[in-house]
């Protein structure tokens, strides 16, 4: 290979560097955790589906859970930077095999949680255009629009897109404090009650699928990885923007799920959201701040969806350029765009895949709601939890046997109790799967979509002995990331 075609190969093959700081890592982190889309979706559900009045309890004990997670995982970060975060953690940790295997499990989830989207974005639209034009085209004639608008962004500089997630993050974060501000400002004849807040509000029959319900809300916190060979100072603005997204979405979602219950009462909350469900909000923001901010409100939804979009379809992307570049998958999907930096055929792809399941639920006349977003998000979020677990073990294997210096509390203790938690929280999922789901109890769908994943993990597993024996040269640079372009070390 001469030195020119040297140097082109490395530009196609590599992110492009320093072009994300702080706050735009945050944008994506928060936009992929939907502020709106969860305080106006999930949150009622959780109340509806659950009967739990712990809901805001439940969402700063789950910002305490991941925060403990984020302690190992932006410590890994600093020794092993690569677009494909938990794939390439587990293999460093776990071994090479373990991590193609970690691979096929963050596809799976990662495709899911955005494909899902475009179950929503219709039932999102469809209110607005009714009130404007007295009418809605299908579902799936707004899902190809927003269909088209993210596909041609994902194919843009990535500061590019920060930028557009900050404008529509901003708005939507201003519009749920006022709708907060609202409800607070209107509290029922009993006063305003902070019963949601304690312990055992949430601790009661039912716990299991409130945090099964509400971790979906956290989805994208741990994508601030995933951007750090875009970022700029990585070492620094990885564990500000993990760190500060979290917090920002377990207090804005808990301050707002508490919101929610001042005007109906604790007693009435969990019947509001059976009757109303995501329209609560909106309902209440109608009654006290007056139909236009209302309307606002019900744009943003709208907006907090495609911005959902753009955050996971990039995210995505990035991990199917990680296993490209290391030719785990075609080394097609390794390359980026010469003129934009972003991996072109990862995001061809998604594009691809969000078109088939767009025209394969409206061909067959499914509801999207029900069974395109609650379900592939349901999927999505059980397969985050496991990536998250599994990351949390591959921290402390790595770190016993590769010393760096870093304190024990980052490299073994927090990461301990990280496996601890989320094995208990990924158990009483289980346990709740159909109710989180909406299907009866004994429905094998509820076993069926956890055991994909355990087909994935064993797939993985035979295809990272393949590539073993048939292809070592590969095999040698799984995890390695950048350095798998120079051929890195065998």
């Amino acid at each position: 290979m001469s030195l020119t075609e040297q140097r082109s190969s490395a530009v196609s093959a590599a992110l492009a560097k320093d072009r994300l700081g702080v706050p735009s890592v945050v944008f994506f982190v928060i936009s992929a955790a939907a502020p709106l889309m969860v305080v106006a979706g999930s949150v009622p559900t959780a109340y509806a589906v659950t009967g739990v009045l712990g809901v805001p309890f439940a969402f700063l004990l789950l910002g305490a859970v991941f925060a403990l997670f984020a302690v190992g995982y932006v410590t890994m970060a600093r020794h092993v930077v690569n677009a494909g975060a938990f794939y390439a953690y587990a293999a460093q940790g776990l071994g090479r095999t373990q991590g193609v295997a970690t691979a096929w499990v963050a596809l799976l989830a990662y495709n899911a949680l955005q494909l899902g989207l475009y179950g929503i974005i219709g039932s999102a639209a469809e209110p607005l255009l009714l009130d404007w034009f007295g009418g809605s085209p299908a579902w799936w004639v707004i899902a190809l629009l927003a269909w088209a608008l993210t596909g041609l962004l994902g194919l843009l500089r990535v500061d590019v897109n920060g930028k557009i997630l900050s404008v529509l993050l901003v708005s939507e974060i201003a519009v749920v404090l006022v709708f907060d501000i609202g409800d607070l400002l209107n509290a029922a004849p009993g006063g305003i009650d902070f019963e949601g807040f304690t312990p055992g509000s949430l601790f009661v029959p039912g716990v299991g699928a409130a945090l099964a319900t509400v971790v979906a809300g956290f989805a994208g916190i741990e994508s601030s990885v995933v951007f750090a060979e875009e970022s700029k100072d990585r070492d620094r603005t990885v564990p500000i923007a993990t760190y500060l997204g979290i917090t920002i979405i377990a207090v804005l979602y808990a301050i707002s799920a508490w919101a929610q219950t001042v005007p109906t009462g604790p007693d009435g909350i969990v019947k509001a959201a059976a009757q109303q469900g995501p329209t609560l909000v909106f309902n209440q923001a109608a009654t006290h701040l007056g139909s236009t901010v209302s309307t606002i409100g019900s744009v943003l939804f709208v907006t907090s969806s495609i911005a959902c979009m753009i955050a996971f379809h990039n995210t995505t992307a990035r991990y199917i350029f990680a296993l490209g570049r290391e030719n785990v998958l075609p080394s097609v999907f390794g390359r980026t765009s010469a003129r934009t930096a972003a991996p072109v055929a990862g995001s061809v792809l998604q594009t691809t895949l969000g078109l088939i399941v767009i025209t394969v639920y409206a061909v067959s006349g499914l509801d999207p709601v029900t069974k395109l977003f609650f379900t592939f998000g349901a999927f999505g979020g059980l397969g985050l939890l496991t990536l998250l677990t599994i990351t949390s073990i591959a921290v402390i294997v790595y770190f016993s046997r590769n010393p760096s210096g870093e304190t024990a509390w980052r490299t073994r203790v927090a990461p301990a109790l990280a496996i601890l938690a989320l094995c208990v929280i990924i158990g009483m999922t289980l346990i709740n799967f159909d109710t989180v789901l909406g299907v009866a109890p004994g429905s094998a769908i509820r076993w069926i979509l956890p055991g994909i994943f355990i087909v994935a993990i064993v797939f993985g597993l035979v295809w990272g002995r393949v590539l073993k024996a048939t292809r070592p040269e590969v095999y040698a640079n799984i995890g390695l990331g950048a350095q798998a372009v120079g051929g890195g070390s065998k």
